[in-house]
Parts: C-alpha cells; structure tokens; sequence
C-alpha cells in the first residue's frame, strides 16, 4: 500500500503538477524566420489541392494511392483500431511492400492500438524486410513525464508526388459507419505535387523532412529490434490472413480497387500551401502551430471560421490571440454539442468555456447530430484555410506533435466552405444564457441523463487539469 500511494504521488507530480505551468513562449529566432507573409502567394503554386470529406471516398482515396505507388509509402497516425478499414489499408500496405515498395510507419507510442487484436498485425508489418516501424514515445510506467507528449499527427505521403492530411484515424467510424453514434466525421486534403522533380516548390519537400525529423529524433523507438521464434510465426500468420482478407476484398468489393483517378484534373489550383508543426521534444513546447494559427486570425480582417471538436482555449493559450480585426459577430466557431460528442472528457472542459466565448459576441454553433464532427479546420477572410490533427485545446497548442496545411485558395477554400454549411445547418447556436436559440428547422440533439451527469461531474475534476484535456 505503501509503494502504492507513493507511486501514484509519483505520478501526479510528474505526469500532472509539472506540466501545469512553464508554458513556453515562442523564441525571437522562430517569430523571425516565420512571418505571417510566407502563407500568401502571388502566382500558381506547383501543388494543387483536392477536398477529402465523404468518408467511403476517403477510403478509397488510401486504397488507390497505395495501390499505385511506386517508391515510397510513409505513414503518421495517432491511433488504428480493429476492422475492416484497418484490415484494408494494411493489406495494401502489405501489398505494395511486395512490390519493393519502402515503407514507414510511424505511431504514437501508447494509442497506435496495435495490442491484443492487432498484435499479430505489429509482427507482421515489422516482420516485412521493406517496412519499418517506429513508435514515438512509447509507454514507459516508470517515466510519468513522458506520458503526455503524444504523435497526434495524421499523415500520408506517397512517392513525393501525393499527400493526405487530415483529422482521420485509421478506424470503421472514420470511414465507413454512417449515421451512427459511434460514426465520425472527419476531413482530409489531398496535395497533389504537380512536379515532382522539383521538390524545394512543393509542400510535399516539407512535410517529408518533417517525417524524418520525427522518425529520426532520439525519443521515437523501434518496438521491437528482433522477433523471437513465437513472434515469426505469428507475423506469417497474420500476413497470410490479412492477404487472403485482402484477396476476398478485392472479390467482394471491386469497386474500390483498379479504379482510375485523375487526381490533378480533379484538383484545384493553390497560390501556395505552407505545412506548420509544433517542436518534437518532451515537456511543454513552445506553441508554434497554435501561434501561427493566431498570427493568422490577427492578420484576417473579414471573418474567421473555426472547427474543432470542442474548443478549450486555456489563459495561455488566449495570450496569444490578442486583439482581432475580425468583428465577433463575423467569427463562427463550429463544435460537437453535449448530444454529438464522442468525448465526454473533453466536452467536460470546453463547457466551461462555452459561455466566455459567446459573451464575446461570437457565433457559436453546436452540432446536433446522432454522430460527432471530429475535423479541425480553420477559415481566414475566405482565402486562406487550414486543416490538419490541430485541436483547439492546450494539449494541441503545448504538448503533442501536431501539423496542418494552410492552403492559399479562394477556390479551395469556396469547396470547403459549402461542406461546412452543411453542418452549419445541423447545428444550433448558443444564446448568452448557454441555452440554443430555437431554430424552427432543427431540434436538440437528446442526451442521456447518464451521459449529462457523467459530463457535469467531470467538469469539476477536469477543470483542475484544463492544460492536459
């Protein structure tokens, strides 16, 4: 009992206390080499852009870019979980191994998901001679610190040539459960590098070099370095398995393979995509994805659309917003309600917020559907956009890895606009007393008395640690 108590003592020093203040300001060296000017250009860029919002497409978006690479794969994600989608995209990966194609695969270090069911599947791919993987961060009990500094990036690259970014973990409800409760909506950019041979032009040279920053840094780890006897056999296994799934796949749904996609004439122009991250190493970070995001909304003089799943904007992170050009009542801000969200630790903390955003003179909008909205997009004066892994909360601003594109497009950005609308009108706006204004077209979404109380309960624990939700 003893060791027990000093044990979670431990903890709660060096996995809460110590990140609580320290908050980094950004250093004079980034603010100068990072002027809110480089994310606007004045000719046709090299790279040109492709909205990725229905979840089937998105899919098979992965499918047939995997499918049709040629030299290179390389993968970031912050979580898999187990099903068909997971079965899909790593037999293509699988796949296109086969074919000599080099592969890596990068993942968080405690939620990459690859236990238990997925074992198996770990083997497989480390078993593979042309695919590597690493976990950034992994899971270390005696190290409490290094707990919270998590991969939360959301990645493709494919041959220099094509890159997706988005929200999307690698999961059914990202892809494919439709209209259910558990079902996710979510939003990706397809990049497609128009000229390959010339990498120093495109989005795609950064966004490689910082793949490799990550996979190379000292604190992302090989899981395993060599697999026993036991482990061989079940990596062939589950190779075999996932093969012959794959194989069954291609007979069942046919559709979603050999198909031929003209990315580029699907494409639109861009007059430049700029690829922003946050610093790689442990302990609070110096913000600069949330201070390029702000510089930004400071520099926008029209309006501001903002989605996130649920939106904690902590005292540190608001030093850093300052006065806005935008009027509030031209800034929209598009969350998950207490109906619709998946992540009721979260809402927890964002409830608290609610009512200083809308005292602001803000639109705040709450979507009122059965599933969740999950993509994290921003929208500057209608020109300029940005989406990525990038949450509107503390962890997102100073503690995970984190990236987004910001894509200079007003054409992009008129697509996105009109699938955003579509989950404008599903969603209600919240009045000054945190009640919805009543909206002939749309009823609140209903919420279990279960899920109400367990919200309301956590909201007076998370509160105390707002600079970990």
């Amino acid at each position: 009992m003893i060791i027990l108590i000093f044990y979670l003592l431990y903890i709660t020093i060096f996995a809460v206390v110590i990140f609580k203040d320290k908050h980094p300001q950004v250093s004079s060296a980034y603010k100068e080499q990072n002027k809110v000017e480089r994310f606007y250009g004045n000719e046709a860029s090299q790279d040109r852009v492709i909205l990725v919002e229905e979840k089937m497409f998105s899919g098979v978006a992965r499918v047939n870019l995997m499918e049709n690479a040629q030299e290179s794969i390389d993968v970031a994600y912050y979580a898999i979980s187990k099903g068909y989608i997971t079965d899909l995209i790593f037999g293509m990966i699988l796949d296109a191994a086969d074919r000599g194609v080099k592969v890596r695969i990068l993942l968080d270090g405690i939620f990459h998901g690859l236990r238990f069911g997925l074992k198996d599947l770990q083997y497989a791919l480390i078993n593979h001679p042309n695919i590597d993987v690493r976990f950034y961060e992994p899971f270390n009990p005696f190290l409490p610190w290094t707990w919270n500094n998590r991969l939360h990036d959301k990645i493709l690259v494919i041959d220099n040539k094509y890159a997706l970014i988005g929200g999307r973990n690698i999961g059914n409800r990202y892809f494919i459960e439709e209209g259910k409760k558990s079902s996710t909506n979510d939003r990706d950019v397809l990049i497609i590098n128009t000229d390959p041979q010339t990498k120093e032009g495109s989005v795609l040279n950064q966004m490689e070099g910082y793949f490799n920053e990550v996979w190379d840094h000292p604190i992302t780890k090989v899981p395993i370095h060599k697999l026993s006897s036991r482990q061989q056999k079940k990596a062939k296994e589950a190779t075999h398995q996932l093969k012959q799934k794959l194989e069954n796949l291609r007979k069942t749904d046919q559709k979603i393979f050999n198909t031929y996609y003209d990315w580029v004439n699907m494409s639109l122009p861009t007059k430049k995509v700029t690829f922003i991250h946050n610093p790689i190493q442990r302990f609070n970070k110096e913000p600069w994805a949330w201070y390029d995001l702000t510089n930004l909304m400071k520099n926008s003089k029209k309006s501001l659309i903002i989605q996130s799943p649920y939106v904690i904007p902590t005292k540190p992170m608001r030093t850093f917003m300052g006065p806005l050009h935008v009027p509030p009542e031209k800034t929209t801000i598009l969350t998950n309600s207490k109906a619709s969200t998946a992540n009721v630790v979260a809402y927890s903390g964002h409830m608290k917020h609610i009512n200083w955003m809308v005292k602001k003179g803000v639109n705040v909008l709450e979507y009122q559907g059965p599933d969740s909205i999950h993509a994290k997009t921003f929208i500057f004066d209608d020109r300029l956009s940005a989406i990525g892994a990038f949450n509107v909360d503390s962890r997102s601003a100073f503690l995970n890895t984190e990236s987004m594109v910001v894509i200079d497009s007003v054409e992009f950005t008129k697509d996105l606009e009109k699938e955003m609308d579509q989950y404008f009108k599903k969603s209600l706006k919240v009045a000054n007393d945190e009640s919805y204004l009543e909206d002939p077209n749309l009823k609140p979404g209903k919420v279990s008395w279960f899920k109400s109380v367990s919200i309301k309960g956590l909201s007076y624990v998370t509160g105390l640690f707002q600079h970990l939700l």
